[in-house]
């Protein structure tokens, strides 16, 4: 989904336009609008805008002086000019910008919609793979990728002793052409992609690969990232701003990532059929953190809701606790793989993997102590699993993970083994169910208490702690509608229960509901109701005075 912003100081523009575009692609569209280059601000700052469809002529802030602030907050931003005025030199000022529109006002709606239509068609176009995969070619990186790849692993393991020399850690990362300063405080964004099932080694590293080359053609040249795939198969980047960048724009950074990701996600999925979750850290950390850093990324990653959706998550904890890692046991590659798929919910092959590691060891020429240690290995997983999400009293029976002599055979052990992980991802499944359903209410409780408010979709993502085109795709999968949809029900309800009271003025019933201008409010209800407001409130009267 991509987001429009309409500005104009003329409100009536800018409401008839919203109107329309609200009407036409809700879809394909979220809407925003301000009416004035300084609220136009405020838009650009808080959210990613893809199109804006701006007056050129404007007090305060002209839509030139306002293009200028669009470029450096959302560079691949498209800009239409839209103005009652056809001297040639504004004219002139913007065709020569690059990406820009020129509209005049006198030339109508339609003309309007079908520039922001054929916008639309140039932003898919431009996220087509072969493009993404032709820019990326020219980045011969592949020997440099993989030992940057193996040197990370490595470190993540423990930043702590790798950043303690950090002269040693200049030499390495400029022996590895490492583009990153490693003086410099980095973010970590883990992004986790669902594969096809029944996919191969082979195709997985295909999808991986893909999906790394679009995130280059995103990131701008105001970015600078290096992403390694991690043990479990996931995609870790380590960003910073590229030196000489603007002190604006490292103000807006964690924004301008927001937004790039949603449009990275479109892509993967546009290109590859292939969906992508992000989890964020919200603020930069240090390279000597970076370790346990990644390993609340990982939680919070697991903690998703929505199935089948394509998640944003930005880790918002103002306390982060940044001391070394603990030592712990050394887990097998087969339990590493489990652990993987626990997390990340992937029931059916976890239990492929148990299955087979039990068959391996459960044989009558089987090495006693390797089963053993298969045994516990498994078990420090799920036991790992319940400590860090506090299950101890929701799981039953899990005290015996770590007391192999309480079964009486090594089958049994296993087969317990079994049903503590049945119970973990019966637990999990309803769980996300819950918690979906939790924040749904609660969403539907504060629109319905806050109608006459701003219930932009930024506006509510930014209040629930979401990004806003996953929230939009979250709502519509859980509450079987549009968000807006939903709102306009919420709306017109509350309207119709308004305009009840004989006390109320039309226009008073129209703040209450969220409308600042009547004229507004009228177009809306009647598209609704198919009467006017004055004429669903006459008919109330006729059916009163016919009771009485």
């Amino acid at each position: 989904m991509y987001r429009l912003l309409i500005v104009d100081d003329e409100e009536i523009i800018t409401d008839s336009l919203y109107e329309v575009f609200h009407r036409l692609m809700p879809e394909a569209l979220d809407i925003c609008r301000a009416y004035s280059g300084k609220e136009a601000l405020n838009w650009l700052s808080r959210t990613r805008i893809d199109i804006v469809l701006t007056d050129i002529r404007m007090p305060g802030m002209s839509g030139m002086e306002l293009s200028e602030e669009i470029q450096a907050y959302w560079p691949r931003c498209k800009i239409i000019f839209l103005t009652g005025y056809s001297e040639f030199d504004y004219a002139y000022k913007a065709i020569q910008m690059p990406g820009v529109r020129y509209l005049l006002k006198t030339e109508g709606y339609g003309k309007v919609t079908q520039t922001v239509q054929e916008v639309i068609e140039e932003l898919n176009h431009g996220i087509q793979m072969n493009q993404l995969v032709e820019r990326s070619r020219e980045q011969s990186v592949t020997l440099e990728f993989m030992a940057q790849g193996d040197y990370f692993r490595h470190f993540l393991l423990d930043s702590h002793h790798f950043s303690k020399n950090q002269e040693m850690l200049v030499k390495e990362f400029e022996a590895l052409k490492i583009v990153l300063d490693p003086k410099l405080p980095v973010v970590l964004v883990l992004g986790r992609l669902s594969y096809p099932e029944g996919s191969g080694y082979t195709e997985k590293n295909e999808l991986l690969a893909s999906a790394r080359m679009i995130w280059n053609s995103f990131m701008t040249d105001q970015t600078r990232s290096i992403g390694i795939a991690d043990k479990h198969g996931d995609i870790l980047w380590f960003l910073q701003t590229s030196q000489g960048t603007e002190e604006k724009f490292h103000l807006h950074f964690m924004r301008f990532l927001e937004g790039t990701l949603e449009l990275i996600q479109e892509a993967c999925q546009a290109s590859l059929g292939l969906m992508i979750g992000f989890t964020i850290s919200g603020a930069s950390c240090e390279w000597g953190e970076v370790t346990p850093k990644y390993e609340r990324l990982r939680q919070l990653q697991q903690l998703k809701i929505g199935d089948g959706i394509s998640i944003i998550q930005v880790d918002r904890s103002e306390v982060f606790d940044s001391s070394p890692m603990k030592e712990g046991f050394v887990l097998s590659h087969k339990a590493g793989s489990m652990e993987a798929h626990l997390e990340a919910g992937r029931a059916g092959e976890f239990f492929e993997e148990l299955e087979e590691l039990s068959q391996s060891m459960l044989t009558p020429y089987g090495n006693a102590q390797r089963t053993i240690e298969a045994y516990y290995s498994v078990s420090l997983v799920l036991l790992s699993y319940i400590n860090r999400l506090g299950l101890h009293g929701r799981i039953d029976d899990h005290g015996r993970l770590m007391r192999l002599d309480d079964h009486a055979s090594m089958k049994e052990g296993f087969h317990y083994l079994k049903q503590i992980a049945e119970s973990i991802f019966a637990f999990k499944s309803k769980d996300e169910r819950d918690r979906a359903s939790h924040i749904i209410e609660r969403i539907c409780q504060f629109i319905g208490e806050h109608l006459s408010e701003d219930l932009s979709l930024v506006r509510l993502a930014e209040i629930h702690y979401f990004n806003p085109s996953y929230l939009s795709r979250f709502f519509k999968q859980e509450h079987g509608i549009n968000l807006s949809e939903y709102i306009d029900k919420c709306r017109i309800r509350k309207a119709k229960e308004l305009l009840g009271d004989a006390d109320l003025k039309v226009r008073e019933v129209a703040a209450f509901v969220g409308y600042e201008a009547a004229h507004s409010f009228t177009r809306f209800f009647k598209k609704a109701t198919g009467l006017t407001p004055q004429e669903y409130r006459d008919t109330l009267s006729l059916t009163d005075s016919h009771y009485t």
